[in-house]
């Protein structure tokens, strides 16, 4: 019996770059989920499990009441100028959320900055997969989508041990400042590739709209 395995990883330009704008954002945020309980009960005054409890609560209820809006905002938009902007917006406020959480030494401070990063969260998931899913490889939808999360996927399983070896070896805040690195570059990844998003002017009288990239066999 054979068994014959396709290693066919060939992949378009746009859904290349935001695979690898994803492995540098979402894998250096699992820099700090291995360590982020223990960096609350040692490093916030007056932090306890509690705390902890009550911080990731605060995430998920932000990101999740935040997402929606404005994913519906950015669909009833055409085009991916939208999107594009919401995503730079999204990192940036990101990489601003991890260079402050080395600052924090309070319980509302930690919340301030949770509440932040959250926000970012709730704009960082519409917007790129807004994009990523129109710039889907036809008939590769899948593969392209499993791409991305087994890239992630490997990359988050290294940060995660990296994470703590690093902040046993030079701090949290070290950390932090690696992953708000990881967001910047992220972002200026994503700015590499706007042309492919946002289409150039015209000198046509009415402003063009953006370019729809969606595979032309998507029932929307």
């Amino acid at each position: 019996m054979k068994i014959k395995i396709n290693l066919n990883i060939k992949i378009n330009k746009v859904i290349k770059f935001f695979i690898l704008s994803d492995l540098l954002f979402l894998g250096g945020w699992s820099l700090v989920q291995p360590i982020f309980p223990i960096f609350i009960i040692e490093k916030i005054k007056g932090a306890t499990l509690v705390s902890v409890g009550l911080v990731a609560g605060l995430y998920w209820l932000v990101k999740s009441l935040i997402q929606i809006p404005v994913a519906n905002y950015l669909d009833k938009n055409d085009g991916e100028k939208d999107d594009f902007y919401a995503l730079i917006f999204a990192l940036t406020l990101a990489a601003l959320a991890s260079f402050s959480f080395s600052l924090v030494h309070q319980l509302w401070h930690l919340f301030l900055v949770q509440f932040l990063y959250a926000v970012a969260m709730g704009f960082y998931v519409p917007s790129w997969s807004g994009i990523f899913s129109r710039h889907l490889d036809e008939k590769r939808f899948s593969f392209d989508w499993s791409l991305d999360s087994t890239v992630v996927g490997l990359t988050s399983c290294v940060s995660a041990v990296l994470g703590g070896i690093l902040a046993n070896w030079l701090g949290f805040s070290f950390v932090f400042f690696v992953v708000g690195v990881f967001s910047l570059l992220s972002a200026v990844l994503i700015f590499s590739v706007p042309a492919l998003i946002i289409p150039k002017k015209t000198t046509d009288a009415l402003p063009p709209l953006m370019r729809d990239h969606s595979p032309s066999n998507i029932n929307r």
